[in-house]
């Protein structure tokens, strides 16, 4: 029998090159989307034949209510080690083996894709570049970073790689998170603060944290309100850790700035509020896709199919109950 293959949300069109999926034999029906399936109904018409999902991170969501309308849905892999679009109990209650890749280096990836977006709200880069293009010159003022204050909210492994990033740009740097320590924070070459202080003193904010019910808008309208006028906000994590309502009141005011790489919804609508506000940055969730990342994505895609196929499977995330 044919084994069907549906590869979602692959923007780029590149997985097919980014690993050897002949690996699956001559059995294997590998198809594409490189187009998101935006709506339930949308995703259950497209998707009811195959026996194998391979999701991009958290680009679609399978709840229980789509698990039970692919009726021949057997293994689904996600990329990444940890998923809260998934409903895996209900996955692993119908006999369906949940499996994940290796998380992919985002260490490195996602501060880079913070930094750059720091540097285009400082330095007003896309303004700049669409007056160049377009044969026109200079006409903003930039922002220096040196000498100025970073505030790093979640000093984890992302967030301790910001802290040495700023020190090279000889930022001060201060830090809060809930269960930040004075160890850690020294550890990175950061002072801990509480959080008042940090969105109180800080020229730059930058977001680290992982996406829970204790962190949903951990950033409000107080936290917003408390930070210095043309403060630059930062979120390359998840777009919930912010109250959109909040913080486009004060762009549209010209309170602060911000660089955005995440959305309470992706990909994020056409006549979203977002894409018109004034002095914001905008990225399509960048932070983790480079070639390097994608690389290990696929490969690791690959062999959780082959381990999975061979009544071996490996990296599972949700075994069948």
């Amino acid at each position: 029998m044919t084994l069907k293959v549906a590869i979602l949300d692959d923007y780029q069109n590149v997985a097919l090159s980014l690993a050897d999926w002949s690996q699956l034999g001559l059995a294997a029906e590998v198809t594409v989307f490189n187009e998101n399936l935006a709506t339930e109904d949308e995703a259950a018409k497209a998707l009811a034949r195959f026996d194998v999902i391979c999701m991009m991170r958290e680009r679609m969501a399978l709840p229980a209510s789509l698990i039970d309308r692919l009726p021949d849905l057997k293994l689904i892999i996600f990329t990444g080690a940890r998923i809260r679009v998934i409903d895996t109990d209900h996955a692993a209650a119908k006999g369906i083996t949940v499996c994940h890749t290796y998380p992919g280096d985002s260490k490195f990836a996602t501060p880079e894709m913070a930094w750059g977006l720091i540097l285009a709200c400082a330095r007003h880069i896309p303004q700049e570049y669409e007056r160049v293009r377009f044969g026109l010159w200079q006409q903003t003022i930039g922002t220096m970073l040196g000498g100025k204050t970073i505030g790093i909210v979640g000093l984890g492994k992302l967030g301790g790689r910001m802290a040495k990033i700023a020190r090279a740009f000889e930022m001060n740097v201060i830090a809060w998170s809930q269960n930040l320590t004075d160890e850690r924070a020294a550890e990175c070459g950061a002072q801990r603060v509480d959080k008042d202080t940090l969105f109180k003193q800080s020229d730059v904010v930058s977001l680290h944290l992982v996406l829970s019910e204790r962190s949903r808008h951990i950033v409000g309208t107080s936290e917003i309100a408390q930070m210095k006028s043309g403060a630059i906000l930062v979120n390359t994590s998840r777009g919930p850790l912010i109250d959109e309502a909040a913080l486009l009141e004060a762009l549209n005011k010209g309170h602060i700035r911000a660089g955005l790489d995440v959305f309470d919804i992706e990909p994020l609508p056409q006549d979203h509020p977002l894409r018109a506000a004034p002095n914001c940055v905008l990225s399509p969730h960048l932070g983790y896709v480079t070639e390097e990342a994608y690389a290990f994505f696929h490969r690791d895609m690959v062999e959780n199919i082959i381990a999975w196929q061979k009544g071996e499977p490996i990296r599972v995330f949700a075994a069948p109950k």
